[in-house]
């Protein structure tokens, strides 16, 4: 499946998800890292492909901070992207911090070091607080009807973005442009934008190949699509090194 990259890898796209991909699933999100290794591996698929890039949850700058900046970036789901060494945010996003900072604030009144406030975006974790999830995904309803933000459910918590049309499969398109092919591997639901946007490239003829990595929170879904399934993060890197 991966030949028509290998071949021309001047014509080729490789894109990946972050966290349950590149990096194993933690329990406390900040603790998360790539696997040994995986810098240098995407830093020599930058070399030789025309795109290589990382699309994930996280901030950019955290994937900067992990990954360096000969990558492609794009954080909070494409809300922030790093292109060319150069940070940009997505047209229309900048005018709902204000009410992200709000939405943080009230959250880290009611659930504390839970709260990850992205700048773009917030995030409530309860993978270690289980027992709360229910509580949690109310108060998310409730912030999003007073806010007009948008609420998405991620790994074991809830997250509020602003309501613009902006997601993972939107970051795949733009990334691929006219290339020839593309490769993109993600572990969870909010992957299945770009395993989409792959099939949207593939009716007009693009090789494209989606992977789904299977961990224990992988979504039957997105393992069902795949054209590939690898087994968590290093079976992964092993794809990627393939490359």
């Amino acid at each position: 499946m991966l030949e028509p990259l290998r071949d021309d890898p001047a014509r080729s796209a490789v894109l990946t998800d972050f966290d349950g991909t590149l990096s194993p699933i933690v329990e406390d999100w900040t603790a998360a890292r790539p696997l040994p290794g995986v810098r240098d591996l995407l830093e020599a698929l930058a070399r030789r492909y025309a795109v290589v890039g990382v699309i994930s949850g996280r901030p950019v700058a955290y994937l900067a901070e992990q990954l360096g900046t000969a990558l492609r970036l794009a954080g909070l789901y494409g809300l922030e992207s790093v292109i060319d060494g150069q940070r940009v945010a997505a047209e229309g996003a900048e005018e709902w911090r204000e009410r992200i900072d709000r939405a943080a604030e009230s959250a880290t009144n009611r659930f504390g070091s839970l709260v990850e406030h992205k700048g773009l975006s917030m995030t409530v974790h309860f993978r270690t607080r289980p027992e709360i999830a229910e509580e949690v995904a109310a108060w998310a309803r409730r912030e999003q009807r007073r806010s007009g933000l948008e609420l998405r459910a991620a790994k074991a918590s809830v997250e509020l973005h602003p309501p613009v049309t902006f997601d993972k499969g939107t970051v795949v398109e733009v990334a691929v442009g006219t290339l020839d092919a593309v490769c993109f591997l993600g572990d969870d639901v909010g992957d299945l934008p770009a395993f989409d946007a792959l099939d949207r490239l593939g009716a007009r003829g693009v090789h494209a190949v989606k992977i789904g990595v299977r961990t224990s929170e992988a979504p039957t879904v997105l393992l069902d699509r795949a054209d590939l399934v690898v087994e968590g993060p290093v079976g992964a890197v092993e794809v990627l090194r393939t490359l």
